[in-house]
């Protein structure tokens, strides 16, 4: 079998190299720098005064015509949803529930750009809230682009069938045949009809490759397609209306030409399509060097990006503080229930629309009479000053947007400072006063919901990821595009950055960009050079946690021992939890130790600290005692092996199985050797000979000491156990040793650090392992844990769950890279009880990610290597976490980073 470097799961390099995750992030960059560009060309003898004077003179019958389509295209938008949860989920949801969250999710991927992750977001956090699961919402959101589509389909069909003249021109349509634009649009009409046909009687499986999915039945497919080709027209005709007249005569034209740059503004990834869409509808439509087109593209942009986000805000304020104060009906905690999960998402696209408007604000020349008025009330430097302040203000507001969607506190009061800031410089730089009050009233709003702000992680409101990063850089550099734009007929000169004038609006600007750039720099080179947000360091192991561990009833207890962990430790000090923090995740080793009804207690208190931190929770190597209250909290269950225990009352040599032991136990005796039994905290004068065995025993295995599940060599932490020995009669010399971990009750034994001298006598470690059992039989212990077996008892069958199908793949394929199957036989030569061990993440889309921070606690950021005996069964192989890791990220490829924040 080929070694796990050897084997290629991704195909081809150039294939590799092209599923880079970096390509996701270079692409939109270099699409945005690509339309900035084009736009600049475009736009070169456009003068921003007649583009002004264009906006301004609408008449009110075309803005409410334009206002009163985009309502239409969000209305339609919003029953999807309403059509296809009844097909995907038996959860049955109010219908205004889902119109609010199919509107906001609009409304907030509109705003912040990045659709499928962040109008998915909005769709998965609150549908999760009322139980509906992750693949549903998954199907959901597919179906949705599916309908899409074929609702696009649906309008060219008809265009052809109905329209075809001219559209030659524009379509790659090839004229073979007579009346072949006809032809075309009945055939694709045709195929629809088809395939209606096909799902008249239900829904139906489609397999293309290995990619299985599930259509619905031509009843809701027709309701879909139809409301699909009214949201695309309507979503068109909300811009149609504001078009100047020669460029509004061919609705077919400039439908097709509006969903090229629709499309394009998508992949593009800048929020809203920034950029992207105006560069190829200018295009599109021959309308380069036309300021009325950029007109109306930017009354377009107010009325379908920024409206809706503000009515759906304001909208879910309202309800908010009107189902606070309600009496606790079903009606109002179903409207609150759906309002919280949005709340952090709003309130980041809050943010960056109030950061852009101040850095817009900030680009664009003051009005000459407002500044008049100010010039007679302050000095210039204040003035001057303000300006520069507003523009940091909101490229600040961009960056602390992240830490709002993440519900951190620091980023909540941060945002409340620069709203603050922001309408104070928004008088003070050119008396904007509608500027002034669109910022209160964003503060009063994050006033409202500030009671969803509560993790305290210090570092995550300037805690970045790169599609944050490139959004607001994108989103800064088209705002920037502007203020050039703006003074395009300033003759640039280095003086122009010195100038500090009342009429130096171009100045103010340049200093702006150049603030505003060197704020951004710095974010980015902190993200580049900082490392994870800092971790909780381990503490010093309580009287209290000691007592517990010695009287508890699980052996394994003693593991909390090693000196790597901190503790939650119950009020009534009767029960605590042995945890670590990866810098991402909260994770605990095992169950809680002491009563039950506190290890509860316990639980709650180490899940409610991980999400005021912003982290996950996980609960590794646990029992099934604790499982109904894993479920209380909502976290996913994965089995990830089987513990073997010995039961020591029949427990004897006697037997074939049992002969390489007996043979081991008489051939130290024939070599000088004994067995015994140290007292805790009675190693003292044998410690350096200990260390000399274990340092000898880690250069023969070419290793280092682990962690997290595994005890390290350590005075302290071996003065807590009693040790078992093999000892040279003559000299004295230890030969092998283990710690032994006891419950107080005399119930269950167990081993951590089992080590021995590879130049003693061959059979040390069969013969330790023989007389542990036969000493702890004789003291009247129960049980004998002999570890875990990794992946073992995993179901391999079609139905089961896909972690069980690779971790069963694995165990029975992977004897290559860790000996799966071996370990589970040489365990079951003691003829043990089997009981299965569990994993408890907040998702299964955690399981991967949990069970690689792990494996990094254990080899302590090393590359962990496989321990001899029962200890060696508590490493997760590294090779096991990608392998689990790849097939997760396959299956969820879009919703990695949702369970992430």
């Amino acid at each position: 079998m080929p070694s796990a470097d050897q084997i290629d799961t991704n195909g081809h390099p150039i294939m590799r190299f092209l599923r880079h995750p970096a390509w996701r992030l270079i692409l939109p960059v270099v699409i945005a720098a690509l339309a900035f560009w084009v736009l600049q060309e475009m736009s070169r003898d456009i003068d921003f005064a007649d583009v002004r004077a264009d906006a301004t003179s609408y008449p009110k019958s075309l803005l409410i015509a334009s206002f009163t389509a985009m309502i239409v295209s969000y209305l339609s938008f919003a029953m999807y949803d309403v059509l296809i949860l009844p097909s995907v989920t038996p959860v049955k949801l109010p219908l205004h529930i889902s119109l609010m969250t199919a509107g906001s999710s609009m409304a907030v991927s509109n705003m912040l750009g990045f659709s499928w992750l962040t109008g998915a977001a909005v769709r998965l956090r609150v549908y999760s809230a009322f139980g509906i699961d992750l693949s549903a919402v998954a199907k959901l959101i597919a179906i949705s682009w599916v309908a899409f589509t074929g609702g696009l389909w649906a309008i060219l069909g008809l265009l052809l069938l109905l329209h075809p003249t001219g559209l030659s021109q524009i379509l790659p349509i090839s004229p073979i045949l007579p009346n072949g634009e006809t032809l075309l649009g009945a055939a694709m009409l045709i195929g629809i009809a088809v395939f209606f046909w096909w799902t008249r009687k239900g829904p139906r499986s489609v397999q293309m490759g290995p990619i299985k999915m599930e259509v619905l039945g031509a009843k809701t497919g027709i309701k879909l397609t139809i409301v699909s080709m009214i949201d695309i027209v309507a979503m068109a005709a909300t811009l149609y209306f504001l078009m100047p007249a020669d460029l509004s005569q061919d609705f077919v034209y400039f439908l097709i030409v509006f969903a090229g740059a629709f499309w394009l503004g998508i992949v593009g990834h800048s929020p809203g399509g920034l950029g992207v869409f105006e560069a190829t509808l200018i295009a599109g439509l021959g309308a380069v060097g036309r300021s009325d087109v950029l007109a109306a593209i930017a009354i377009y942009r107010v009325i379908y990006t920024v409206l809706p986000f503000v009515f759906a805000i304001t909208g879910l304020a309202v309800a908010w503080v009107l189902s606070n104060k309600a009496q606790a009906t079903s009606g109002s905690i179903m409207v609150h229930r759906a309002i919280e999960p949005l709340v952090p998402i709003l309130a980041a696209g809050l943010a960056m629309l109030s950061g852009v408007i101040l850095l817009i604000s900030g680009n664009l020349p003051a009005d000459p009479t407002r500044l008049g008025f100010l010039r007679e009330l302050l000095p210039l430097f204040l003035v001057e000053t303000s300006h520069l302040l507003g523009s940091i203000s909101g490229v600040l507001l961009l960056i602390v947007a992240r830490g709002l969607y993440r519900r951190m506190f620091r980023a909540w009061l941060f945002a409340m400072v620069l709203f603050g800031i922001g309408l104070i410089v928004s008088l003070l730089k050119g008396f904007d006063w509608e500027e002034a009050i669109g910022l209160t009233v964003a503060m009063a709003i994050l006033w409202i919901f500030r009671a969803a702000f509560y993790r305290a992680d210090v570092n995550a409101a300037i805690k970045l990821n790169w599609r944050w990063v490139i959004s607001v850089a994108i989103l800064a550099g088209a705002i920037s595009w502007i203020g050039f734009f703006a003074y395009s007929n300033v003759q640039y000169s280095d003086a122009l950055w010195w100038q500090v004038a009342w009429k130096g609006d171009a100045s103010r600007f340049l200093r702006a960009t150049l603030a505003v750039t060197v704020v951004l720099s710095a974010f980015i080179l902190n993200l580049l050079l900082s490392k994870q947000s800092g971790r909780l360091k381990r503490e010093a192991i309580p009287d209290i946690v000691l007592h517990l561990t010695q009287n508890g009833t699980h052996a394994d207890a003693g593991i909390a021992l090693s000196g790597d962990k901190r503790f939650i430790i119950t009020d009534d000090q009767t029960a605590y939890i042995a945890y670590a923090d990866t810098g991402s995740t909260l994770v605990s080793k095992g169950d809680p130790v002491g009563d039950k009804t506190a290890g509860i207690a316990a639980i709650w208190q180490l899940r409610e600290m991980a999400d005021k931190m912003g982290r996950r929770c996980a609960f590794y190597g646990v029992s099934d005692r604790y499982l109904p209250t894993y479920l209380d909290l909502g976290m996913q269950i994965l089995k990830i092996g089987e513990v073997a225990r010995v039961k020591l009352e029949t427990f004897s040599l006697e037997g074939p199985k049992r002969k390489d032991w007996r043979h081991a136990k008489a051939r130290i005796g024939r070599d000088g050797c004994h067995f015994e039994v140290i007292p805790a905290g009675s190693a003292g004068p044998d410690m350096e000979n200990l260390r000399a065995v274990s340092d000898a025993w880690l250069k023969a295995k070419n290793g280092r000491e682990k962690g997290f599940s595994l005890g390290w060599f350590t005075p302290d932490y071996l003065g807590y156990f009693d040790l078992a020995v093999i000892r040279n009669t003559q000299t004295g010399k230890i030969m092998a040793f283990a710690n032994l971990m006891k419950t107080g009750d005399n119930s269950e034994i167990a081993i951590d650090l089992m080590r021995y001298d590879p130049t003693g006598p061959g059979a040390a470690m069969d013969a330790l392992f023989a007389e542990m059992l036969l000493w702890a039989r004789d003291q009247g212990f129960t049980w004998f844990s002999l570890g875990a077996a990794p992946l073992s008892g995993l179901e391999n069958r079609r139905l089961a769950s896909t972690w069980h199908r690779v971790g069963s793949f694995l165990y029975e394929n992977g004897e290559q890279f860790y000996q799966f199957e071996g370990l589970r036989s040489f365990k079951q030569k003691f003829d043990p009880d089997w009981s299965a061990e569990y994993l408890a993440t907040s998702s299964r889309l955690d399981a991967a990610r949990v069970l690689y921070e792990v494996s990094l606690l254990i080899s302590r950021g090393g590359k962990g290597m496989q321990q001899h005996g029962a200890a060696r069964a508590r490493i997760a192989p590294a090779f096991l976490v990608r392998a689990a890791r790849r097939q997760l990220r396959k299956t969820h490829k879009h919703f990695g980073k949702l369970a992430s924040d």
